[in-house]
């Protein structure tokens, strides 16, 4: 799990977007609520967004370099599957590096 530390090498910005009641959003819940706090232990200066808004579907919004924006919607995904495409946002900013 390395590209843990990559968060801040990788990306400008990372956004977690979640209803705050909603079951869709729950995985997604759970997951920032288990893994914020080492995400932020290995990148500390690195913006980690949460936004929480009634009725939106889980996403994760990642910034790139030149203002470059990706999101992955996470309805309907486990911890684990949210974990991987975490992992896939943060390396393809790799070769987005100027």
């Amino acid at each position: 799990m390395a590209w843990r530390g990559h968060l801040s090498k990788n990306l400008k910005e990372l956004r977690f977007l979640y209803c705050q009641t909603s079951p869709v959003s729950a995985q997604t819940r759970e997951f920032v609520n288990r893994n914020y706090k080492d995400l932020k232990t290995l990148n500390p200066l690195f913006p980690i967004l949460i936004r929480e808004c009634s009725g939106v579907e889980p996403q994760i919004w990642a910034r790139y370099d030149m203002g470059v924006e990706r999101y992955v919607r996470l309805d309907g995904l486990t911890e684990p599957q949210i974990t991987k495409k975490l992992e896939e946002l943060v390396k393809a900013g790799a070769p987005l590096k100027a």
